[in-house]
C-alpha cells in the first residue's frame, strides 16, 4: 500500500461525481496500541477512522469531524475524530467477548455524525444503526437526512491498517438530468465500485485502483494529503476542563487528594494537576459549576 496515512480526492470528468480514497497505517496503528483490543474492535476502530478521514476531508472550518456510535451491546461507544488539520484519533469501550459484526457488537444503539467549528456552532446529525455495515449506515445518513447520494467501501486488516472509498453525486446535479442520464451514470460508477475487493482496497496504490475500477473514464486525481494521528488533549484543556466544576468542587475535591490525576483515553497521557495550578483559570467569569466530578478515567475531548 504505497498511499499510506494519506487522503486523496478525485473527480469524474463530466459526470457530476465526486470520489475520495485514504490509506491508513501508522497513524492507525497508533491509535490502537495503547489500548486491549479485540480483533473485531480493532475492525471497527478502524473503519471509523477511514471514515472519518473520508468526511472530515469536505470540511473546510478550522474544527472537527467526529463520528461516533452509542449501543447496548459488548461495545459500548466507538468513537473516530477527524480535525482541518488531518489529525486522527480514535477510542472504543468494550467488555465481554466482542463477537464479530456491527449488530453483535453494539447491539441496540444510534450513529451520530458531530461537526464542531473551534469558535462557533456544533451541528450534530442521528441515525439508528439498522443495517448490518457500518458503511451501510453511513451511506443512510447521507441518503435520508443529507439528500446526498453516497456510497462508502471500508476494510480493515488488524495490525496493520484501514482503507476506504467514498463516491458522492455532487449536490445540485439533479436540476438538469431530463433524460435520467445522472442516475444511470451514477449507478454505473457504483456498480463498477462494487467489484472491488477488500484485498485490493488495501493492497493496490491509488494511481492502480483507479485504472483498475474506472479505465474507461475520464477521472481527474488531486494531490494526496498526509493524516496522522495525533491527540487534541493538553495541560492547558485539561485545567480549563477541571475549572468548569467550579471553585466549591475543586475546594471538596483537594480536601482529600494533593492533585487531581486526569487520564486521556485517546493517548493514555496523564495531567497531575494541583489546586494552584487551577488558579489563573479560577478567576475566569464563565466559570460555571457542574455535578461532574474528575476521574482517572475521564475521556478528553
Amino acid at each position: 500500500m504505497k498511499n499510506s496515512d494519506q487522503i486523496q480526492g478525485f473527480l469524474f470528468e463530466n459526470l457530476n461525481i465526486r470520489g475520495q480514497l485514504v490509506h491508513l497505517s501508522e497513524s492507525f496503528l497508533q491509535a490502537i496500541k495503547l489500548h486491549d483490543y479485540p480483533v473485531s474492535v480493532q475492525h471497527l476502530v478502524g473503519e471509523f477512522m477511514a471514515a472519518a478521514a473520508l468526511l472530515g476531508s469536505a470540511v473546510k472550518f478550522p474544527g472537527t469531524l467526529s463520528i461516533q456510535a452509542q449501543g447496548t451491546g459488548d461495545l459500548s461507544l466507538v468513537l473516530a475524530e477527524c480535525s482541518s488539520q488531518n489529525s486522527l484519533r480514535a477510542i472504543a469501550r468494550w467488555k465481554g467477548l466482542c463477537e464479530e459484526g456491527l449488530a453483535e457488537l453494539l447491539g441496540a444503539g444510534q450513529l451520530s455524525i458531530i461537526m464542531a467549528t473551534d469558535k462557533g456552532p456544533r451541528y450534530q446529525g442521528v441515525v439508528p444503526l439498522e443495517r448490518p455495515q457500518f458503511s451501510q449506515c453511513l451511506e443512510d445518513y447521507f441518503n435520508k437526512s443529507e439528500q446526498i447520494p453516497t456510497r462508502i467501501w471500508l476494510n480493515t486488516k488488524p495490525q496493520s491498517g484501514a482503507s476506504g472509498l467514498l463516491l458522492q453525486k455532487m449536490p445540485g446535479s439533479d436540476l438538469d438530468d431530463i433524460d435520467g442520464s445522472e442516475m444511470e451514470n451514477w449507478n454505473r460508477i457504483c456498480q463498477l465500485t462494487d467489484t472491488l475487493t477488500h484485498e485490493e482496497l488495501q493492497q493496490l496504490d491509488n494511481e492502480q485502483l483507479l485504472f483498475r475500477l474506472y479505465h474507461e473514464e475520464t477521472v481527474r486525481v488531486f494531490t494526496p494529503e498526509p493524516l496522522i494521528f495525533q491527540c487534541s488533549c493538553s495541560r492547558e484543556r485539561t485545567l480549563e476542563s477541571l475549572a468548569s466544576l467550579g471553585k466549591d468542587e475543586l475546594d471538596s475535591l483537594f480536601e482529600k487528594e494533593e492533585f487531581a490525576h486526569v487520564k486521556c483515553q485517546f493517548c493514555n497521557r496523564e495531567y497531575n494537576l494541583s489546586y494552584e495550578d487551577l488558579q489563573p483559570h479560577l478567576q475566569e467569569p464563565d466559570v460555571t459549576r457542574t455535578t461532574e466530578k474528575p476521574n482517572p478515567n475521564r475521556t478528553l475531548h
